[in-house]
């Protein structure tokens, strides 16, 4: 059962007068005790389509629509965009929580980061009696070691991982039934971003969190999620389980990212890279957004190629999965 289903998301932005369409009728789920990604390389949308699912982004330049982001609360099924904002704060913090990718930077450096959890209590959880043995319990349950003493700690004083952890256990502390985790590993070192990735699994696991995990690495969405969303220039362009698209992708894209990711035991050399940039929304193509860095148009005949460069590509079902691509995998050019 879905705990948030978006349908049809479309974000436009007003740069200097002019209105951008960024993201493109994006539609997800997220099911309940679920982990959905969204994978692609920076600029592609990930961020933008979470933020704007509570109304985080600034409106404008931000104008985000949809035919409806639905998310259960336990007590019924709301819409984030049209429910009232004093609403939707008390959502926002408390039952669906964030995590950034640069904690030093979301951490304020001049209140200790017990007080900064605290302040979430105060919000969240008001009917919190014992604030400071909440905070002491919640740093532990994210494993800080010597939690009574860390929770008097300024985030200058604490390491890259140890900030992450204290925005985890923010987090949690308005007992979250989603967490929205963008890029959470991005700024730490290899053994780091493990043991990161390890806690959101048992976080997943014991108190049965959903999560919306945003990264560009198919390498960790292969061993968290359930399912995922490949995006790339504003669109989802492929949507499967995730051992079936590590398994079997059907999209270009998606095979050149897992291509990109390397792999233990190889035999050295250089990384697959994928040539060019993401298209910026004032460059989109005609057709296909992918169309101009994809190494299977190069085979194809000219008339299909064409086809890539001046057609938008449709929705095509491949029974509990899709893909967006005028000749995937499994068809022929």
């Amino acid at each position: 059962m879905a705990l948030l289903s978006v349908r049809n998301l479309s974000i436009d932005f007003i740069n200097g007068g002019v209105r951008l369409p960024v993201i493109d009728r994006v539609s997800f789920q997220v099911e309940k005790g679920g982990i959905t990604a969204l994978v692609g390389e920076s600029g592609c949308g990930k961020s933008a389509s979470c933020l704007a699912l509570t109304r985080l982004l600034p409106s404008p330049p931000a104008l985000p629509r949809a035919d409806a982001v639905e998310f259960d609360t336990g007590s019924g099924t709301v819409d984030l965009l049209k429910i009232p904002a004093r609403r939707l704060r008390k959502l926002r913090g408390g039952e669906i929580a964030y995590i950034f990718q640069e904690p030093s930077t979301s951490l304020n450096p001049v209140m200790r980061v017990g007080d900064q959890i605290a302040e979430v209590l105060e919000l969240h959880a008001p009917e919190v009696a014992d604030r400071r043995k909440r905070v002491i319990e919640l740093l532990a349950q994210v494993g800080i070691p010597a939690p009574e003493e860390r929770c008097r700690a300024f985030p200058h004083e604490l390491s890259g991982g140890m900030q992450q952890r204290v925005m985890i256990a923010m987090a949690l502390a308005g007992s979250p039934r989603l967490l929205v985790a963008d890029e959470p590993t991005t700024a730490l070192d290899v053994t780091i971003q493990s043991q990161i990735l390890e806690l959101i699994a048992r976080l997943r696991r014991e108190n049965g969190l959903s999560v919306i995990l945003i990264t560009h690495n198919l390498g960790i969405v292969a061993a968290l999620a359930d399912r995922v969303e490949v995006m790339y220039a504003g669109w989802i362009v492929e949507s499967a389980p995730v051992r079936e698209l590590i398994d079997a992708p059907l999209h270009p894209y998606t095979r050149a990212l897992l291509a990109a990711v390397p792999k233990l035991g190889g035999e050295g050399g250089e990384l697959e890279t994928i040539p060019g940039m993401v298209p910026s929304p004032s460059e989109f193509p005609a057709g296909c957004r992918f169309c101009g860095r994809c190494r299977r148009a190069e085979q194809l005949s000219p008339e299909a190629r064409e086809k890539c460069r001046l057609e938008v590509p449709p929705w095509r079902e491949f029974g509990g999965r899709s893909c967006r691509c005028h000749w995937p995998e499994t068809g022929r050019a």
